[in-house]
């Protein structure tokens, strides 16, 4: 008898169901996210399993890591990609797993890419570097917009950057105005300092590969984009084309036409939102620092609005970087833009 098993994955605990090939329930229960209670409840099952669907919610990593040691087959389930029947008059956590085991009995489960593990950790530390950068941001437009509050000086980005504690009394003469000022300077400090050494950390990782030396030819490409469209891109194997990868960078336009006509818009947000940023800022470097592109972008930019010239350019690099990867050569700006 072969079973197939879904779990609807929640915060603090699990529904687990499983299903034979009648779609006959053999087993189902909800069970605290304890990864030796969850492994008990499924050993009696284990020799019939021909596998174990999770769905892709934000806290699946030690489920899925977990149940892959234990030697299970495991499958991440594609939620994005996943409708039930709109005729269902009653739904719960219940019929949610029978139907992620329904769907991998059927071998029509839209499945998402389980990361290496290893490789993800690396990957989840330059994520937080993105988040780092953000408050560090945030903390340097606020300083920026005291000065110019309570001075009328407008100082650039670059000069709130350089400014020190003892510069502060220059620009405030209130007390609770300077001590306000010198923790967010302090913050913004400390924030830098997290931030270099988390690109130092990951750098040490990519030197490692020859895939970074190959991104990193790309005109607008550097450092940190080279390493977070390395990270996010992950083996390049697992998009068996060019357009698989334009589109998981979210290049590709989301229009839906019928006879001609727009019938409106697909899910734009399908894809890696990291990866497209990535393209987009390198899009924005390659057109000021690159002289064969720039020509281009201004060419694309006399018959279409600037925004989606430059997604031409960034959908242009994505294809490029694929193809680099692919065959393992540099970027060759004739090949790319003519």
């Amino acid at each position: 008898m072969q079973l197939y098993c879904g779990v609807d994955l929640h915060s603090n605990n699990s529904v687990i169901s499983m299903i034979d090939d009648t779609d006959r329930v053999i087993s189902e229960k909800r069970l605290d996210n304890d990864l030796n209670i969850i492994t008990e409840h499924l050993e009696p099952f284990a020799q019939d399993l021909t596998g174990i669907v999770v769905e892709s919610t934000y806290n699946w990593y030690w489920l899925v890591d977990g149940l892959i040691e234990k030697d299970y087959t495991v499958h991440l389930a594609n939620t994005l990609a996943i409708k039930q029947y709109n005729g269902i008059k009653h739904t719960n956590d219940e019929t949610d797993a029978r139907f992620l085991a329904h769907l991998l009995r059927l071998n029509i489960l839209p499945t998402g890419y389980i990361y290496p593990k290893a490789q993800r950790h690396v990957r989840d530390v330059l994520r937080r570097r993105l988040l780092l950068v953000r408050q560090r941001t945030a903390q340097l437009l606020s300083l920026q917009s005291m000065i110019m509050r309570h001075t009328g000086k407008r100082l650039t980005s670059h000069q709130v950057k350089r400014l020190t504690q003892e510069k502060l009394p220059l620009y405030f003469k209130d007390t609770a105005t300077l001590f306000t000022a010198g923790h967010a300077l302090q913050l913004i400090q400390q924030l830098k300092i997290q931030v270099e050494e988390i690109e130092e950390f990951v750098l040490s990782y990519c030197k490692q590969n020859t895939p970074f030396s190959i991104i990193t030819s790309t005109p607008g490409i550097g450092k940190i984009l080279g390493m977070t469209i390395l990270l996010e891109t992950g083996p390049i194997e697992r998009f068996a084309q060019v357009g698989n990868y334009s589109s998981y960078a979210r290049c590709v336009p989301t229009n839906r036409i019928s006879n001609g006509k727009s019938k409106g818009k697909g899910n734009a947000r399908n894809g890696n939102r990291y990866l497209a940023m990535a393209f987009v800022e390198a899009a924005h470097y390659a057109t000021i620092w690159e002289p064969a592109i720039k020509r281009y972008y201004q060419r694309k930019c006399k018959r279409v609005p600037l925004m989606v010239a430059k997604k031409t350019i960034a959908n242009k690099l994505t294809r490029a970087c694929y193809h680099m990867l692919k065959n393992n050569t540099v970027f060759d700006i004739k090949r790319a833009f003519g």
